[in-house]
C-alpha cells in the first residue's frame, strides 16, 4: 500500500473515531451532569491523521429538580444537538472523500493488472 493511500485509510479512522464520539455525545444528551466531548483529528509531520478527545468541561444548564419539593437545582448535559450535527455532517463528509479515493486507488490497481493480466 502506497504513502498516499496510508494516509487515507488514517484519516479513514480519525473520521470513524470522530463520528462516535458524537454519537456517544447525542446518545448521553439527556443524561444529568453528562460532559461531552470533542475528537479533533490533526494530520501529522509523516502527513498520518490521528485523533486526539477532549472533554469539554463546561456546566451544563441548571433546572429545578422536579423529583425533589425543596427548590433544588440539578446540573443537566452541556451537549449541544444542532453542534453535534453539524460535527457528524462534517465527519461523515470527510469519511466519504477519504473512502471514494482508497476505492478509486483499488479500482486503478485492479485495471492495471488486467491490463498487464
Amino acid at each position: 500500500m502506497t504513502l498516499s493511500i496510508q494516509n487515507n485509510v488514517s484519516a479513514l479512522q480519525a473520521f470513524s473515531k470522530q463520528v462516535s464520539v458524537g454519537a456517544n455525545n447525542i446518545a448521553n444528551s439527556l443524561s444529568d451532569d453528562f460532559k461531552s466531548s470533542r475528537a479533533i483529528n490533526t494530520q501529522g509531520a509523516d502527513k498520518q491523521v490521528t485523533t486526539s478527545i477532549t472533554q469539554n468541561k463546561t456546566s451544563g444548564p441548571l433546572v429545578e429538580d422536579p423529583v425533589k419539593n425543596d427548590g433544588s437545582l440539578k446540573e443537566l448535559s452541556n451537549t449541544d444537538i444542532a453542534e453535534e450535527l453539524v460535527q457528524q455532517i462534517s465527519a461523515q463528509q470527510g469519511f466519504d472523500a477519504n473512502a471514494k479515493t482508497v476505492s478509486t486507488y483499488e479500482e486503478t490497481i485492479g485495471s492495471l493488472l488486467d491490463i498487464m493480466g
